[in-house]
């Protein structure tokens, strides 16, 4: 008997050895559980400090993409009603200008391909695109009956003016010299006038166009582009001028 007990206390076989492994394990396990709950605790100070500093980074002018306001380059936030209104406007205003210069490089093209640079100019200025034609290329002499040669000039801008929805000023003006005796026009106000709604009037009734687009205006010698000090000078005085309008006309 004394033999048996000392080979199970010399082979280490004691019944309460268990408990130690036991022990171990649930300290273990409380370890464990304590570094879990501390790593689940969040600091919201640090959380914002860091939060803070990513956004800032992202925000820098060092883009991936040259040109670029940083990482978030390309995100548009949501427009309010101010920025969606000049927004639209800018994007009608970049339509318009694309329209404009088509119509003059239309006409410039149709105007060489038919020799009609003495008679015809189109060009753009401060107040939108400017046609401009002799009274002798459109009238006889101190009349204001369209000549027949000159209906498929104002047939071409009448189809560039379908177009485009635009105010088209047509402005008559003359030289500053008196109407030969027994003209049918007091003056020249009457005769620029005329010439103005001759050719308003080809727009409205020969090609049909939306006489909402129009307006008349009769200059007589008051806008002159020349000093009237020569028979040349006076030539290019007395036309009429067809504007689009960039801007519409005050109400």
């Amino acid at each position: 008997m004394a033999r048996r007990r000392k080979r199970e206390n010399a082979s280490g076989g004691g019944h309460d050895r268990w408990l130690i492994t036991y022990a171990d394990l649930i300290t273990l396990l409380l370890i464990f559980f304590v570094v879990m709950y501390s790593m689940s605790k969040v600091d919201l100070d640090k959380y914002d400090e860091i939060s803070d500093a990513l956004r800032s980074e992202f925000n820098r002018s060092h883009s991936v993409l040259d040109g670029g306001d940083g990482i978030t380059d390309g995100v548009n936030p949501p427009l309010g009603a101010d920025d969606a209104r000049l927004q639209l406007e800018r994007e009608k205003r970049l339509y318009r200008e694309r329209q404009f210069q088509q119509m003059v490089g239309q006409m410039q093209a149709y105007i060489e391909a038919n020799n009609l640079q003495a008679q015809v100019n189109a060009a753009t200025t401060t107040r939108g695109v400017t046609f401009t034609m002799n009274d002798l290329f459109l009238f006889d002499l101190g009349k204001a009956e369209l000549k027949p040669e000159a209906k498929p000039v104002l047939e071409k801008l009448s189809s560039l003016f379908a177009e485009i929805d635009a105010t088209i000023s047509i402005e008559g003006h003359t030289d500053d010299l008196p109407l030969a005796t027994g003209s049918i026009y007091v003056d020249n106000w009457g005769l620029s006038g005329a010439r103005s709604l001759s050719v308003l009037r080809y727009f409205l009734y020969d090609t049909q166009l939306d006489p909402q687009k129009f307006v008349s205006a009769s200059y007589a010698h008051t806008r002159p582009v020349a000093e009237n000090t020569s028979a040349e000078n006076r030539a290019k005085n007395r036309r009429v001028e067809i504007v689009v309008l960039w801007e519409e006309p005050a109400s």
